[in-house]
């Protein structure tokens, strides 16, 4: 496989190239929501304490989130450079004694069943090749009781904002990113978001791979939607 098609794929290897860039890029690509809609997340797997793992961890933000509400917090991601990133602000916060971070594949996570009190995944799940076996291995991970919390973007349907969505995700998400850190990588992102699935099928999917009790709650029209399950 090349190094441009290694770097273009949702791959570990992809995101080592925007890393560095990735926060900034974030804020400005979402006006600055993609905040508002962590602090949703962060509230459902804390809110019966525990240790917490973050799938999709890339640069700490949720794990630090986490931290900072008195629970300890693994996070995974593929990304070294993400990672690297994720660590000097973990240290920075003083929240190096409550996070780990580590290199793995959401597919084959290496922990034990029923480790975590709860497990989450922001703005990942769209880029683990076999989705179904990501939420399986996140159900797998978590207790009995435990909460299954996944954060993902997508495009809204069916909404009077659903045309300006799409003009967002199709054309200014690319154009910003490539603009910004001059990587081309912003163009799977795009094209990612367009290809995630309705909001009712990921839910089920979710159930599928073993969640119960699971709610959606959009954010934005649609833009982006929190699915909440039970092990």
């Amino acid at each position: 496989m090349s190094a441009e098609l290694q770097h273009a794929d949702g791959s570990g290897a992809m995101f080592d190239q925007i890393a560095e860039r990735y926060d900034l890029l974030n804020r400005l690509l979402s006006m600055g929501m993609d905040r508002g809609w962590r602090r949703a997340l962060v509230d459902a797997v804390t809110a019966d304490g525990g240790e917490v793992l973050d799938v999709a961890s890339g640069t700490a933000d949720v794990a630090l989130a986490v931290a900072q509400r008195g629970c300890t917090v693994v996070g995974l991601d593929p990304s070294t450079g993400m990672l690297d990133v994720g660590r000097q602000k973990v240290i920075k916060a003083g929240l190096d004694d409550r996070i780990e971070l580590v290199v793995g594949d959401a597919q084959a996570m290496p922990f034990d069943d029923d480790r975590f009190a709860a497990s989450c995944i922001a703005f990942g799940i769209r880029n683990v090749p076999d989705r179904a076996l990501g939420i399986a291995e996140m159900v797998r991970c978590t207790r009995p009781g435990g909460v299954v919390a996944v954060l993902e973007l997508g495009e809204p349907r069916g909404s009077l904002l659903a045309p300006f969505a799409r003009i967002h995700v199709h054309h200014i998400v690319p154009w910003l990113g490539a603009t910004l850190s001059g990587a081309e990588e912003y163009r799977y992102l795009q094209k990612s978001v367009a290809a995630f699935p309705p909001a009712d099928e990921f839910a089920e999917l979710m159930r599928q791979s073993g969640c119960t009790e699971v709610s959606v709650r959009p954010f934005l029209a649609g833009v982006a939607h929190l699915y909440i399950g039970r092990v």
